[in-house]
């Protein structure tokens, strides 16, 4: 049998709540419902369903509460949510999609409106699943944040990394594992258009590298995160931009914003032989400054 979408209804009204219910039904969906916020959180701690309507104005924790606590929970925050209010005042609607609702309709519902934007919003959140899937399963270990630091959702890979830095680290905690969040902060702060910033950090013995990747999600920091090897960084620099096992070992220093003299220390050679190095590399990669070349070592590595 085709699977049924499942929809959470959360309305404190008995007769909206069996309208909306035979209406859903009807349709084919199956229906949960909440007659409150507290009542729907402690729901989502059992069920996970596909798409929410949400009562604006509701008793106790309202519907703008219960959802900001909804986003905030990575379990959660991906569920579309729909806000359904009998209020006209614009400044409601603005701060209902403000805690990220997706969209919102006016009660009383017309039927047809509604089973219309549920429809299309089943079909965006299918279709953003599928493609955090498909970073999964090509083996990229991406997470996305939020503003202020908070995991919004990883892919499997990103999970995995997580466990191995903090074995009771969950991703229901909604946190990057501690010692990962003062570098994702500072990616955080750094602003859009520098999809190549980057920031290490050492986790009981096993050095992260977070990279900032461009995201087209309003609200998410998208960051790559790896263990870093060196040799393997060595490796790929070698073999994608045509560079000698030293060339790309001055490369790699370099991308990591280490100047002549620090990376001469490092691989024991003098700055003068470094900047030798780097004239090579620049005429490899066609590039003429450290910043170009430096882009073109992250994406190599990236790649």
């Amino acid at each position: 049998m085709p699977r049924r979408d499942t929809i959470l209804v959360v309305d404190d009204n008995p007769d909206e709540l069996r309208f909306l219910v035979d209406t859903l039904d009807g349709e084919g969906m199956t229906v949960l419902i909440a007659r409150s916020g507290e009542a729907t959180l402690a729901l989502l701690e059992e069920a996970r369903p596909d798409l929410i309507l949400m009562d604006g104005v509701m008793p106790g924790m309202s519907g703008i509460e219960t959802t900001r606590a909804i986003k905030r929970a990575p379990a959660t925050a991906d569920i579309p949510v729909i806000f359904m209010t009998g209020l006209t005042d614009p400044d409601h609607v603005v701060a209902a999609l403000g805690t990220g609702g997706v969209d919102y309709v006016r009660k009383p519902v017309v039927v047809e409106e509604l089973l219309a934007r549920i429809r299309v919003h089943l079909a965006n959140a299918r279709a953003a699943a599928r493609t955090r899937l498909a970073l999964g399963l090509a083996g990229r270990s991406l997470a996305a944040i939020d503003a202020d630091g908070a995991l919004i959702w990883a892919t499997p890979q990103a999970e995995a990394l997580f466990t191995r830095l903090d074995a009771a680290w969950a991703p229901e905690s909604g946190a990057l594992p501690e010692g990962l969040a003062m570098a994702a902060a500072s990616l955080a702060s750094a602003g859009p258009g520098q999809p190549t910033a980057m920031q290490r950090a050492a986790v009981r013995g096993i050095e992260i590298e977070l990279t900032r990747q461009d995201s087209d999600q309003p609200g998410e920091i998208l960051l790559r995160c790896v263990e870093v090897r060196e040799d393997d960084k060595v490796a790929a620099l070698r073999g994608q931009g045509g560079l000698t096992r030293r060339e790309a070992e001055v490369l790699l220093w370099v991308s990591y914003g280490k100047t002549n003299k620090t990376v001469s220390e490092i691989l024991g050679i003098s700055p003068r032989t470094v900047n030798k190095h780097l004239e090579q590399v620049f005429r490899k990669l066609g590039v003429e400054t450290r910043a170009a070349a430096t882009a073109i070592a992250v994406r190599l590595m990236a790649d």
